[in-house]
């Protein structure tokens, strides 16, 4: 798959602003990254979002954040 890096870099640059508003734990940054990784050529972005999610913030308050995201969600 052949890469945009014009729209890889406006969704970096998204991110960029998403995450300076937004607090860590409210999806936003998430929604955000995962966007921004899926410009850029990602088979599975949620996958590598909650990657790169763990690695910042380790795996037990990832895990918290996402279980606080799905009781959200319902």
């Amino acid at each position: 798959m052949k890469r945009n890096t014009s729209k890889a870099k406006k969704a970096r640059d998204n991110y960029k602003k998403v995450a300076k508003k937004s607090k860590p734990g409210s999806g936003k940054r998430f929604a955000a990254l995962e966007k921004a990784v899926a410009a850029g050529g990602a088979n599975n972005p949620a996958a590598v979002a909650a990657s790169i999610g763990r690695k910042k913030y380790g795996a037990k308050k990832m895990a918290k954040m996402s279980s606080a995201a799905r009781k959200k969600k319902k």
